[in-house]
């Protein structure tokens, strides 16, 4: 792993962001689990043990095919090669798309109201969206970009330096099949079981990691709240009924001084969750754009350390 794939994968990606006229692997990853998920059901009748064969099977898979691809242009001209590693990362960091889908929900509410603020807000998501006030949606987006910055971008840094870009691949079908069969649901509650527990595993280290990485970032913002945001991640991360996703949150309500959390509507059922940063006010409007600047801080602090680990 070469420091310059980690810093020209962030460059592009910041310039490119997720670009329509390029397949994005992870649509690939979502096929391959619709294709193979029907005849994983078929071969084993316990679907505890079938769901964990189907995720080891694509994890596995994804990181070979990354590994063999970037081993065969490798073969064909080094250069060549170290173009597709650094394509292949760039991939699977998400920073550009992340800042967009949040300020669209921010300009959406400026400019037309709180029915398309709503609308924009259902599409980054998981809740429901149709009783959220104002500052509820506000909540919504910060938080979404609180735990989509160990996500799409901290965690498949994490494994980059770990395994390489093959394993930062092999991260992004983790968090793609957590994202599609690891849910609670009659459908998925046996089956899906595997795939969101190695997804709660894969990001234990990062969402920790982050705390740090947040706090730092804060630092540079205005304000200077980088003691805040430790304090209150290191605090207040663990009240999360998500065993990671309360780190990052906790740090960006610590960072912004914003009240985050609560309880919420998901699939039809209230879900009680606990507030976090309590000490502090409701979010504004304003702290949309905050949050994917502090986002777009920690992503440079990230890489800056990663090259510096890779280079030492």
């Amino acid at each position: 792993m070469e420091w310059y794939i980690l810093l020209f994968a962030f460059v592009l990606d910041l310039i490119v962001g997720d670009p329509t006229f390029l397949p994005h692997p992870v649509v690939f990853m979502g096929k391959a689990i619709e294709f193979f998920e029907p005849l994983f059901r078929k071969i084993v009748s316990n679907q505890v043990f079938c769901g964990a064969l189907f995720a080891v099977f694509l994890i596995g898979s994804t990181f070979a095919l990354t590994y063999g691809i970037i081993s065969l242009c490798r073969s064909i001209d080094f250069f060549f090669g170290q173009i597709v590693s650094c394509v292949f990362m760039f991939f699977t960091l998400s920073s550009k798309s992340l800042y967009k889908a949040a300020m669209d929900v921010k300009i959406a509410l400026e400019t037309s109201g709180i029915e398309s603020g709503r609308d924009k807000i259902a599409m980054i998501v998981g809740r429901e969206v149709k009783s959220l006030d104002q500052t509820g949606i506000v909540r919504a987006a910060v938080e979404t970009v609180a735990e989509n910055f160990v996500d799409g971008f901290l965690s498949p840094l994490f494994f980059a330096l770990i395994g390489g870009v093959p394993c930062a691949v092999a991260y992004k079908m983790v968090n793609t099949l957590d994202s599609m069969v690891g849910y609670k649901n009659e459908k998925y509650i046996e089956f899906g079981r595997a795939s969101a527990k190695i997804d709660d595993v894969a990001n234990f280290i990062p969402a920790r990691i982050s705390v740090i990485i947040i706090a730092a970032g804060a630092t540079l913002f205005p304000g200077k709240r980088g003691f805040s945001s430790l304090k209150t991640g290191l605090r207040e991360g663990r009240f999360h009924k998500s065993p990671n996703a309360g780190f990052p949150e906790a740090s960006f309500a610590g960072a912004l001084h914003i009240k985050l959390g609560g309880p919420n509507y998901y699939h039809g059922k209230l879900v009680d969750k606990p507030y976090i940063g309590n000490d502090f006010n409701d979010s504004g409007l304003y702290q949309i754009k905050q949050a994917c600047e502090l986002m777009l801080f920690s992503s440079f602090l990230s890489i800056i350390i990663s090259c510096f680990i890779i280079w030492l």
